[in-house]
């Protein structure tokens, strides 16, 4: 890292602070905003963290991460970007919290054992350049990161990107590679004189407050729909393969294909399933939506918005499409198999016919003595 450290001036001491539940204010609008850092001694990953990001971008007169705009009403309305991504088909949680543990880990509220964790980091720059910005969202950074394959970054830059990434990588097993992997950009737009605790619109939700039970009430539905955009894609490669071998089938009247590449499309067309409704639980309602009615309100909103369930039922006929196709071929095998098996048969009998008819022969010539 000493390339990304040389361009920090020495007057700027840098840090990434954690984030905890019970950092938060009690009043409620400032529980985003009014964050307060913790003091602790930063593991080596977070360390190595601080050192990559690229924090003389957040000087005033730049781009921020943040960006906040007069709305049309003339509010101040602030501007969260939202990048999620599937890049894994599993994470191991147990690790992450090992490597970074209870400082950088937002506690959940749920009393079950959640499928995803949720980090918070803040950078704090010297104030020698003249940013007092240690309670602006500009410098909260979020990640949660799902244990099926997902990450929502959440005010993290095009250039950081990476870095967070790298966190979940590091502890993920079957990496995709970049062309398989899925992206997904969002934004949240905080206008505290919000009347209603929410609105909607096109690409972005507007919140009259975003606390943490926000985050990862909004994390969790980008995150399944990241992973059902993931599994609509391989969906799509199966039913392209098997519309392939149809037009074969068409133009010679045959097809080629052993019995272990039909099982093999069996399994993948089973484990896509099982993968959806069991690890990532597409159906299972997050308890923070049951707790509250606000995030119920935000939870069924993205999900409407997302088109979840109209999807999945798109995901289902194409899965029958699959299905029907394997149980076709799996019939044409069976018959191969049958054919087989009766002209093994028929050698047999034929053999035995003349075994029998060069016995008869070997008599009638022999003749009694």
């Amino acid at each position: 890292f000493a390339s990304s450290s040389s361009s920090i001036p020495s007057s700027v001491s840098l840090s990434i602070k954690p984030y905890a539940l019970s950092s938060f204010c009690s009043n409620p609008t400032s529980k985003f905003r009014g964050l307060r850092p913790l003091s602790y001694i930063p593991s080596s990953s977070a360390a190595a963290l601080a050192v990559e990001l690229d924090y003389g971008s957040h000087c005033p007169g730049e781009n921020f991460t943040e960006e906040i705009q007069p709305g049309v009403d003339g509010e101040a309305v602030t501007n969260i970007p939202v990048k999620a991504f599937f890049l894994a088909t599993s994470i191991n949680l147990g690790s992450i919290q090992a490597e970074y543990g209870p400082p950088n880990i937002v506690s959940p509220t749920s009393s079950r054992t959640p499928k995803y964790i949720a980090l918070g980091f803040r950078d704090m720059p010297s104030k020698a350049i003249g940013m007092q910005l240690h309670e602006n969202l500009c410098h909260n950074r979020y990640m949660v990161v799902f244990q099926y394959g997902s990450a929502v970054l959440l005010n993290v830059e095009d250039h950081e990107v990476d870095l967070f990434l790298n966190i979940a990588r590091r502890h993920a097993s079957g990496l995709l590679k970049e062309e398989d992997m899925r992206k997904d950009d969002y934004t949240i737009k905080e206008k505290p004189a919000l009347v209603e605790e929410m609105q909607g619109g096109a690409d972005y939700i507007v919140l009259k407050h975003l606390d943490i039970d926000g985050i990862r009430i909004i994390g969790s539905v980008l995150g399944e729909s990241i992973a059902l955009e993931y599994s609509e894609s391989r969906v799509d490669s199966k039913v392209k393969e098997f519309a392939e071998i149809n037009r074969e089938m068409e133009m010679t009247g045959n097809f080629n294909m052993d019995r272990k590449t039909l099982f093999q499309l069996v399994g993948a067309a089973n484990s896509i399933l099982a993968d959806i409704i069991l690890k990532v639980g597409l159906f299972d309602r997050s308890e923070i939506a049951w707790r509250e009615a606000k995030y119920a309100q935000i939870y069924e909103y993205l999900r409407e918005e997302y088109e979840v369930a109209q999807r999945f039922g798109n995901l289902q006929i194409k899965l029958k499409f699959v299905e029907h196709n394997i149980h076709f071929l799996q019939e044409v095998l069976q018959n191969r198999k049958s054919d087989l098996l009766e002209w093994c048969i028929i050698v047999l009998l034929s053999i035995e016919n003349v075994i029998g008819l060069y016995e008869i022969i070997r008599d009638s010539t022999a003749g009694p003595l």
